[in-house]
């Protein structure tokens, strides 16, 4: 595509983008007000190695010989969804989640300098990623269960660090609360935990984005033809500095070779209705942190800067050993990638003591 043609499409996805937030503001005005008033068992499969190169699964990292020297793609059979997983490095197992819009590539820039300690399972949630077939629910207490399986069945790994970011975060809780005794600690990235804080009407009141994605049929619908200049234009908003935290704008956090492949695995539209239906589930995951025992697993807890306080009051209820809690110097929600020297510092730091 030329710069004019792809300059063009902006445009008009702007404009799009523009309606939608409006139209999703009003929407959330009256689902709120609206709210205010009255697996079956695992089967026995083997880990298999990813296609040749360039087949797909590996196109973020195809040119990156360093990258391909440490960590290898896989698959392995959970229940009806062939998961996706990038593996490398020696040491203890370390299983890191990620949230949305993002597939297992949002580690990468720090997956190497961990690889260093410890054995690194980046996975693609169920019916996310390059992840194939579709769980039967994406409530994170669903989407747990089927990492567990992958982690602790199929790779026979009972000790595990789990690290979450955004809705991964929710899933790594959920770990945490239903197979307390198959991980060692806990690394909860970014996100307010659905439950006795927050239900689902205080969720949709935190973003327009949130409550137009919570719409059945809506947002695919809406962004089904321009999924890579929707994602490009919602990356800044939750930058650091973005509109989202109340800032004039942020410079978009990820090039275009990164949008590109995060808008590979979106841009499919089971993918992008999966997305979508991690906010949607969001409910059902209220009810599940509130019947969940508070987790006494270690946890470390991370967030953008300005948000600690008001994050960690939704996750305390239900984790009784947070070890430590810090904001991210300089980061909007982007963790990883917009200081990703002080978040893996701070991982290895925790992870180790």
């Amino acid at each position: 595509m030329s710069e004019p043609e792809r300059n063009g499409r902006q445009g008009a996805a702007a404009s799009r983008l523009r309606a939608v937030a409006a139209a999703a503001a009003a929407i959330m005005v009256l689902v709120t007000a609206a709210c205010a008033a009255p697996a079956g068992p695992a089967t026995a499969a083997a880990v298999t190695a990813a296609p040749q190169a360039g087949a797909g699964v590996d196109s973020g990292t195809v040119g990156d010989a360093e990258f391909a020297r440490t960590f290898r793609h896989e698959f392995t059979d959970v229940d009806g969804v062939r998961m996706h997983h990038v593996t490398g490095g020696s040491g203890p197992a370390l299983v890191l989640l990620h949230g949305w819009p993002q597939t297992w590539f949002a580690w990468r820039g720090i997956m190497p300098a961990l690889a260093e300690h410890y054995t690194v399972y980046a996975v693609d949630l169920p019916g996310l990623g390059d992840s194939e077939g579709a769980p039967p629910s994406y409530d994170k207490a669903t989407l747990a269960r089927y990492v567990h399986t992958l982690v602790a069945e199929r790779l026979g790994l009972r000790d595990a660090g789990v690290v979450g970011h955004d809705l991964g975060a929710a899933v790594a809780f959920q770990y945490a609360a239903q197979f307390p005794q198959d991980l060692t600690k806990l690394g909860y990235l970014d996100l307010p935990l659905p439950g006795p804080a927050i239900d689902a009407a205080g969720y949709r009141s935190l973003s327009w984005h949130i409550a137009f994605h919570m719409q059945a049929q809506v947002p695919e619908a809406v962004v089904g033809d321009d999924v890579r200049e929707y994602l490009a234009m919602f990356y800044p908003q939750v930058a650091f500095g973005g509109t989202a935290f109340g800032g004039p704008g942020a410079a978009p956090p990820f090039d275009d070779a990164e949008i590109d492949e995060y808008a590979r695995t979106y841009g499919r539209p089971a993918v992008l209705h999966g997305g979508f239906e991690l906010y949607r589930t969001l409910a059902r995951d209220v009810a599940d942190n509130v019947a969940a025992r508070p987790i006494s697993t270690p946890t470390l807890l991370m967030t953008a800067a300005g948000l600690l306080d008001s994050t960690r009051a939704t996750l305390a209820p239900r984790a009784e050993n947070i070890v430590r809690a810090v904001e991210v110097p300089g980061s909007g929600h982007w963790l990883a990638e917009e200081n990703p020297g002080f978040v893996t510092t701070e991982l290895l730091a925790f992870l180790g003591s």
